[in-house]
């Protein structure tokens, strides 16, 4: 189990693989769903504004985003989503 700050220490990529497969492992459809429904803003608050506009109009690009969605300026726009959500499953 790691507390808040350990969760800080950790790089997006591993918030990211920590979170969804946790999700994934235990059908928690709702974290998934909400997931993609913040990448859109996610990807529009780290500077890709065309990419923020093609996921709403595109489910595959929200689907592939959402596979990576722990690497780069996405993935650390997406910190305080992982973090929240392994704050609540200390077993993930």
């Amino acid at each position: 189990m790691m507390d808040v700050n350990e969760l800080e220490s950790l790089p997006a990529h591993e918030l990211h693989e920590r979170a969804v497969r946790y999700a994934v492992r235990h059908g928690d459809l709702g974290f998934l769903w909400d997931l993609l429904k913040v990448i859109p803003a996610a990807e529009a608050a780290s500077g890709h504004t065309t990419e923020s506009a093609n996921d709403l109009s595109k489910l595959s690009a929200l689907l592939s985003d959402a596979i990576a969605a722990g690497e780069g300026e996405l993935g650390e726009a997406l910190r305080p989503v992982y973090i929240e959500y392994l704050r609540g499953h200390p077993d993930a």
